[in-house]
């Protein structure tokens, strides 16, 4: 049965259809120069006029007729339609890439049938915004053919955006649908009069996004620095409209600047949770340079459970919240009660990151509890990993953060094992006034005991040296500085990992600690500098 929602949506796409059709006229060139604010890479640029997408870690061959339907993952697809990687030809800069740039428009444009990702308002939102921010670089010299053909095509997709909305994903999507017409708006006001639609559904969409401390809702930080960034050109463009921007808009942007900020380890790359990769440190700076006011505001990251301890030169992080829910957890790992640890700009204890646009299977792999810095039971991931989002998960997640005198702690458990063996898992972290001393254990509440595995997986750059004893782990930095991991309740080894949270994979290792069923439930732990 026909949605009222589905029914109107499909009302105004008609209408605006039927306005393409009537329409012949379009203008010269866009009525206000837009400039898209987002460096590029110019390696990935070389790759696609080599006839290669290159997008987190996957590569897709961009043969003839590469916009029709293919064998890449929806986000790989996603982001071969939305175009925003024009920033990247723009970046290399060459002539070569100004001509790769307009045969790939030119393409686009050509292609009859389009599959439908290739239709949707997030996507339509990204390449609105992609061709009216880099039409100086492959358009303004281009003949007047193209540029005629260019300009019809971006009204006409406009128009359509504008039907359709509000867009359907409740995720941070839903925002780069809204960048998109305000682009269009504001470079075409006489033929995309759409800046006030977009203002109709920003502010609910605004107060949906993002929780009380300003973290973005899908409790991603990779999602949060593109939702930041949305949030910013949307700014920009009222701004160069003439409009002034909505306090609340003012305000979220501010909220999740802070936020952004206690996302980030010492070296400037964000932590690896729910989809995550390190990100360019450089890129981080200028959002938040581009987000302006409030700099140096940290949040406390409370009400979105991705909780952030500091002492000197320490950082750690954990995530003890419950993850997103369905319809939003497109990112969602099963790393409940998962950490992570940096002293100064180094790495030592992280997650393994993530291929979110990869087919195969690491990226169901790498979304599994044994990928990240947690207690998993039985080989079972806390939430149940599916192509898109999680199945079963964990229904109830229990933080609580104390400073007291010598440290702070944070004491979580969740029952993402309830379902299957009964079982609670709890977890309490400590760090020391110094810095220097993490303190940790792990308990399981079940009324069968049951076999258990604790993971630290190490940065890249961190070499591990079982002790003598076998009781302990060294821990070694690049830089020499050392820290010694200890354990008691579970025996402690050494094995290998791997890292996903840089462009390309990296080995590395991984601290183990083996709980049995007819051994100890609970472990005590600790990681102490040498």
């Amino acid at each position: 049965m026909t949605q009222p929602g589905q029914f109107s949506r499909g009302a105004r796409s008609f209408l605006a259809r039927l306005q393409n059709l009537r329409s012949k006229n379009a203008p010269d060139a866009p009525a206000l120069g837009l400039r898209d604010p987002w460096p590029g890479d110019p390696g990935r640029g070389a790759r696609l006029v080599k006839a290669e997408l290159e997008f987190s870690g996957a590569v897709l061959p961009m043969p003839a007729g590469v916009f029709q339907p293919s064998n890449a993952t929806a986000m790989l697809r996603a982001h071969l339609h939305g175009f925003t990687w024009l920033r990247d030809l723009r970046a290399l800069g060459t002539d070569a890439a100004r001509t790769r740039a307009r045969t790939l428009v030119s393409e686009f444009m050509d292609t009859e049938i389009l599959e439908p990702i290739g239709l949707t308002p997030d996507v339509t939102g990204a390449r609105l915004a992609a061709w009216l921010g880099h039409y100086d670089f492959f358009a303004a010299s281009a003949d007047d053919d193209f540029r005629q053909r260019l300009m019809s095509r971006l009204v006409m997709d406009a128009r359509s955006l504008s039907a359709i909305l509000p867009a359907e994903v409740r995720d941070g999507r839903a925002l780069t649908a809204l960048k998109g017409l305000a682009a269009a708006s504001v470079a075409m006001p006489e033929h995309v009069g759409h800046l006030p639609r977009v203002l109709k559904f920003l502010l609910p969409e605004i107060d949906r996004q993002f929780f009380p401390d300003g973290c973005q809702i899908e409790r991603s930080p990779a999602a949060h620095l593109a939702a930041l960034q949305d949030l910013t050109e949307i700014r920009a463009l009222m701004q160069a409209h003439g409009a002034e921007p909505p306090s609340e808009l003012v305000t979220a942007i501010e909220k999740a600047a802070a936020a952004l900020r206690a996302l980030r380890h010492g070296d400037g790359g964000l932590t690896l949770f729910n989809g995550t990769k390190e990100d360019l440190a450089t890129l981080i700076d200028l959002v938040l340079a581009q987000a302006g006011r409030a700099r140096g505001a940290i949040a406390p990251l409370r009400s979105s459970g991705l909780f952030r301890m500091s002492a000197a030169k320490a950082l750690v992080f954990m995530d003890a919240g419950l993850p997103a829910p369905p319809g939003l957890d497109r990112f969602a790992h099963a790393g409940t009660l998962g950490l992570e640890f940096s002293w100064g700009k180094e790495r030592l204890i992280t997650n393994c990151g993530a291929a979110p646009a990869s087919a195969g299977d690491w990226g169901t792999a790498l979304r599994s509890t044994a990928a990240h810095s947690t207690l998993s039971i039985a080989d079972v991931s806390s939430s149940e990993v599916r192509e898109q989002g999680l199945g079963r998960r964990p229904t109830e997640v229990h933080a609580e953060r104390q400073d007291i005198a010598g440290g702070q702690w944070i004491e979580a458990n969740h029952d993402g094992w309830g379902r299957l063996f009964g079982a609670i898992h709890h977890r309490r972290i400590g760090l020391s006034d110094n810095g220097e001393e993490l303190l940790g254990e792990d308990l399981i509440e079940a009324e069968q005991p049951q076999p258990f595995t604790i993971r630290f997986h190490l940065h890249p750059n961190v070499t591990a040296s079982l002790q003598q004893d076998d009781g302990a782990v060294l821990l070694r930095l690049a830089s020499g500085m050392g820290f010694r991991l200890r354990a008691e309740g579970a025996p402690i080894s050494v094995e290998e990992s791997i890292y996903f949270g840089q462009a390309e994979p990296r080995r590395a290792e991984q601290v183990v600690l083996s709980g049995h069923q007819d051994g100890p439930q609970h472990v005590k732990w600790s990681i102490i500098k040498v």
